[in-house]
């Protein structure tokens, strides 16, 4: 690290024994990771605030290169065993660790990023109710979609008008949609 780890204890006493785990576990995410410049731990002792009730907390907030932060903070109200501090202080740096290797695997490029599937409008659907097409939002192309490709039988449920999403690949005669998700009302974005 360029600058010394600073480790705050709110509540309670700095105890050689905790200073020297958090030391510990702070080598171990450098030995894993290398790539923290700054580390910052702050750990609460239990309180009678209505929330952690007897709980400790435990915040970790790392900095890295290029302007990237982990922050890392563990409370659990509904964990029994976040009242012991040494499974409090494991649980946190477990966590930070997890986020300091996605931030590590996304400055290496190592994460992959998944576009949106994309939106349409239901423009036809055959008398027969088995199939229908939708009218892509983005360029307005036609996909044909059969109701075996409508998610959780929601074929009946559908109307011209209806938003959707959907995953398109090419068929025999031409686009189709090989999964097709109704859009709640207060999520479309068209």
């Amino acid at each position: 690290m360029r600058t010394p780890l600073e480790i705050d204890f709110e509540g309670m006493s700095a105890r050689p024994d905790i200073r020297a785990s958090i030391e510990h576990h702070v080598a171990a995410l450098e030995k894993r990771c290398g790539r923290i410049t700054a580390c910052r731990v702050v750990v609460k002792a239990p309180g009678a605030h209505h929330r952690t009730g007897g709980f400790y907390e435990v915040k970790i907030h790392l900095l890295l290169p290029e302007g990237r932060e982990v922050d890392a903070g563990r409370t659990s109200p509904a964990d029994e065993r976040h009242a012991d501090l040494t499974f409090a202080l494991n649980d946190a740096f477990e966590h930070a660790r997890r986020q300091l290797q996605y931030e590590v695997r996304q400055m290496q490029g190592h994460v992959k990023h998944h576009e949106s599937q994309p939106i349409g409008i239901v423009k036809s659907l055959d008398p027969s109710g088995e199939f229908g097409f939708l009218e892509a939002a983005a360029d307005g192309h036609e996909v044909y979609f059969h109701r075996n490709s409508v998610l959780k039988g929601a074929f009946k449920r559908l109307a011209v008008g209806t938003h959707v999403t959907f995953v398109e690949e090419m068929g025999e005669k031409g686009p189709q949609a090989s999964t097709v998700r109704l859009l709640r009302k207060h999520s479309m974005r068209i």
